[in-house]
């Protein structure tokens, strides 16, 4: 059944309902004009008159009181129907739906989340976290959050932050391999690598050079599908890595690991927050997503500023010879 036939039937019913064809398209925001054709289309539509009318009375015909009869239920199921569909998207309770990469979700995601949830104890997340890029219409997706470029295929998507890419070692590695200070000085050293999740290719680091975005390929000693187990062999001083700069920032502000080759660091990538069209959200996921923006919007502590990445390195430690 077409809307304006739904229209058409619920005119009809506020009519007999109020016994005035003003009246009813007063009560449903249209002109008398409107209302008069309207109803006019449902009787040609049905082929039977509905009601007795004059300049100044109305009345049911019985083909109309009879239609009137069948049709009040399924008027007021609908009512009911798009009452409760208003009134969920205008209040912050229900499913959320939020999809994110699991490489982001502690260190940026999890803090958002567990405000928003404090704040709003009626909503229900249902948090898928894939570092693969899905399909945000298959995936029923109220909010999602990706990392590196912005999302495609028709979504609004605001840019969070710039993801650092910064290469950084533990003290004690740097003292027994040496620091490099040279791009080329990296094939001298163990380094991490982090397989590509959908080719699961290790990925080249990526360094600013000058006004370019060079790749470049980096045999792993030590590779790995997770950023947590990768600043995990970091930190263990088994390789030099490239980390993301959420998880490096608060490694090197506390002297575990050391920033290095810090004028090649690239801001290209960055952290986008995207979603369908905001006039259709519900109020939960509007107030998410607002959040989301006020949380994680440019904060510094996210990411290494020019300070801290070309302070003065700490002197590496020599390691003691041992007695013979």
């Amino acid at each position: 059944m077409a809307i304006n036939e739904l229209r058409a039937i619920a005119t009809f019913a506020k009519a007999a309902e109020l016994g005035s064809l003003r009246q009813a398209a007063s009560a449903q925001g249209i002109t008398p004009q409107a209302a008069s054709l309207a109803l006019g289309q449902l009787e040609s539509h049905l082929g039977v008159r509905l009601f007795h009318r004059t300049t100044r009375s109305l009345s049911l015909t019985e083909e109309g009181r009879q239609f009137l009869e069948a049709a009040q239920p399924g008027l007021a199921t609908l009512q009911r129907a798009v009452h409760g569909a208003r009134r969920g998207r205008e209040e912050i309770a229900g499913p959320l739906r939020i999809v994110a990469p699991r490489s982001i979700m502690l260190e940026v995601v999890w803090p958002v989340l567990d405000v928003f949830c404090r704040r709003y104890p009626l909503v229900e997340p249902d948090v898928q976290l894939d570092d693969r890029i899905g399909n945000w219409v298959e995936d029923r997706v109220d909010v999602g959050f990706r990392s590196g470029y912005p999302p495609e295929g028709g979504v609004i998507a605001r840019r969070l932050m710039a993801l650092q890419l910064v290469v950084c070692a533990t003290p004690d590695y740097l003292a027994r391999h040496g620091t490099p200070t040279r791009i080329e000085d990296l094939a001298q050293h163990r380094c991490s690598g982090f397989r590509h999740p959908t080719t699961g290719k290790p990925m080249p680091w990526e360094f600013q050079v000058g006004d370019d975005i060079v790749a470049h390929a980096i045999p792993p000693a030590f590779c790995v599908n997770d950023i947590e187990l990768e600043a995990r062999a970091v930190l263990g001083g088994h390789a030099i890595g490239q980390l993301v700069g959420v998880t490096a920032a608060p490694l090197v502000r506390s002297g575990q690991l050391v920033p290095v080759l810090t004028e090649f660091v690239p801001q290209h990538l960055g952290l986008y927050v995207y979603y369908g069209s905001r006039a259709a959200q519900p109020a939960r996921a509007r107030a998410f997503i607002d959040l989301a923006v006020e949380m994680l919007a440019d904060n510094p502590a996210f990411g290494l500023s020019v300070q801290e990445l070309r302070g003065p390195a700490p002197k590496p430690r020599r390691r003691k010879a041992s007695a013979t």
